[in-house]
C-alpha cells in the first residue's frame, strides 16, 4: 500500500505539472495568438515575406520586444545544442507569460485597437507576428504538433514550421540598457500592485503618486524612458524621483536563511546579529553595490544583496515596498477628482465586459442609458467623451424613468440599458 500511495502521490505531482504547463505556456501563446488573429482579420492584415520583415520600429516597446526575443533566440540554441531542452522550455515559458503576453501585448493593446490605419499600429502588427513566429520555429523541437499549428495560422497554411530554418540571432537588436530598464519598470509595477492589492485599491482607481528613491540622475534619465509605460500599467499620475530618503523611509536587514543557512554553519547566529544591526547607510550600500563586507572576528565575509531581506516600514498616508534594490512609496490618498474617475473606469470595464458577454462584436457600436444617479451623472458629466471612446458608445443618456437590470459601479446600484446603434 505505501508504494501505491507513493507511486499515486508522483503520478498526480506529473499530472500537475503537465496542467501548470499547459496552463501558462500553451494556453498564454493559444490566448496570445487569438488576440492577434481577431484584430489582423478585422483590419485585413498581410504579414511580410519574413526574409524582408524588418522592425525598425521607434516604439520603446517594439524595440524592447524584438532585443528580447533575439536574446531568447541565443538562449533556446544554446540550450538545445547542449541537449538540455527542458531549460530552453524555461526560457521559452518566461518569454512567453511574463515579456509577450503580461507585458508587450496589455501594454499594446490600444495600439491594435486604433480604428485609423497608423504607421504605428503596423509596427505592433509586424512586432507582434515575428514574436509569434519566432516562438513557433523555437519550440518546434519539444512541442512539433503545437508549433506547426501556430506556424501554418500564421502564416495561411503555406508551409509545415518543420520545413523552415531555425532563426538566428541578430546582435544588433540586442539593447542590454534597454532590457535591464524594463526589467526595472516591470519590478516596480509589480511592487505598486502588490501594495494595491495589500490595500484592496483596484488598478481601475487611479492614484495620485508614487515615490522612488534612487541614487543618481543617471538613473532618474532610465526612469524617464520607461514612465509613461508605469503610470499607465499601474494607473498612477505622476513618479516623483528622490535623492535624499533622511527622515522619509527607515528600512530594516535580516539575513536570507535559506541561501546562507548551509553557506554560514555555526557563524549563522553572528551574522545574523551584524545585518540586523545594520545603519541606513550600510544598507544603501549593499543596494547601490550589490554587496558589503562584513567583519566576522576578523575574517572579511562578503555578503550579497539577494542573501538579505531587506524592509521599509510605512509612513502616514503612504503605502512602502522594497524588492532588489528597488523601493515605491504609494500614495494612497483619494480624492474626490481620482474618485470620479475611478467610477469612470469601473463603468467602462463593466460595459465592456457586458459586450463580451452578450455577443457583441468587436466592432459594434453602441448606445447606452443609465438610471438617474447624482453622482454617476457628475462622472458623465466629466467623462463622457472617454467613455464613449473606449466603448464604442455613440451616445450616453440618462433616463430617470429606467428601474433594471441593475448593475454595479463600486457599490453603487444603477439602471442600465445597452443597445447595439446602426446608425
Amino acid at each position: 500500500m505505501e508504494i501505491e500511495a507513493v507511486v499515486g502521490h508522483r503520478l498526480e505531482r506529473v499530472v500537475d505539472g503537465v496542467e501548470e504547463v499547459r496552463r501558462k505556456f500553451f494556453g498564454t501563446l493559444y490566448n496570445t495568438y487569438s488576440f492577434f488573429a481577431l484584430y489582423a482579420n478585422i483590419d485585413q492584415y498581410e504579414a511580410p515575406d519574413a526574409s524582408t520583415l524588418k522592425i525598425e520600429s521607434a516604439n520603446e516597446l517594439d524595440r524592447w520586444i524584438i532585443s528580447k526575443l533575439n536574446s531568447l533566440i541565443k538562449e533556446v540554441t544554446s540550450n538545445l545544442e547542449d541537449y538540455e531542452p527542458t531549460k530552453a522550455v524555461r526560457h521559452l515559458e518566461n518569454f512567453v507569460d511574463r515579456h509577450l503576453s503580461n507585458w508587450y501585448v496589455r501594454l499594446s493593446r490600444r495600439r491594435f485597437w486604433k480604428s485609423e490605419d497608423s504607421n504605428d499600429k503596423k509596427e505592433a502588427y509586424n512586432t507582434l507576428y515575428q514574436c509569434l513566429q519566432t516562438v513557433a520555429q523555437l519550440m518546434s523541437p519539444v512541442a512539433p504538433f503545437f508549433s506547426d499549428w501556430l506556424y501554418l495560422n500564421l502564416n495561411n497554411r503555406k508551409e509545415s514550421v518543420h520545413l523552415s530554418l531555425m532563426p538566428i540571432a541578430d546582435n544588433s537588436k540586442i539593447n542590454l540598457a534597454l532590457e535591464e530598464r524594463m526589467e526595472k519598470s516591470q519590478d516596480i509595477c509589480s511592487l505598486i500592485l502588490s501594495l494595491r492589492k495589500k490595500e484592496s485599491i483596484k488598478v481601475r482607481q487611479p492614484l495620485n503618486k508614487v515615490m522612488i528613491p534612487v541614487l543618481n540622475q543617471n538613473e532618474i534619465d532610465q526612469y524617464r524612458l520607461v514612465e509613461e509605460i508605469i503610470k499607465a500599467e499601474v494607473n498612477i499620475k505622476s513618479l516623483e524621483y528622490i535623492t535624499n530618503t533622511t527622515g522619509m523611509f527607515t528600512k530594516m536587514a535580516k539575513p536570507n536563511f535559506k541561501l546562507l543557512g548551509k553557506k554560514m554553519g555555526q557563524q549563522m547566529k553572528t551574522l545574523t546579529d551584524i545585518i540586523a544591526g545594520f545603519t541606513q547607510e550600510q544598507i544603501a550600500i549593499i543596494e547601490r553595490d550589490k554587496a558589503i563586507e562584513v567583519n566576522m572576528g576578523g575574517c572579511v565575509h562578503s555578503l550579497l544583496l539577494e542573501e538579505v531581506e531587506i524592509s521599509t516600514s510605512d509612513m502616514p498616508g503612504w503605502l512602502v515596498a522594497n524588492e532588489n534594490g528597488i523601493t515605491v512609496a504609494l500614495d494612497i490618498t483619494l480624492t474626490e477628482a481620482l474618485i470620479s474617475e475611478g467610477h469612470a473606469r469601473e463603468l467602462i470595464n463593466k460595459i465592456q465586459n457586458f459586450r463580451k458577454d452578450n455577443g457583441f462584436e468587436v466592432t459594434d457600436r453602441i448606445k447606452i442609458t443609465l438610471g438617474n444617479n447624482n453622482l454617476l451623472q457628475n462622472v458623465i458629466n466629466h467623462y463622457k467623451s472617454y467613455i464613449c471612446t473606449e466603448v464604442l458608445a455613440n451616445s450616453i443618456e440618462i433616463d430617470a424613468a429606467l428601474t433594471s437590470p441593475l448593475i454595479e459601479i463600486n457599490e453603487l446600484q444603477v439602471p442600465f440599458l445597452i443597445e447595439k446603434d446602426i446608425k
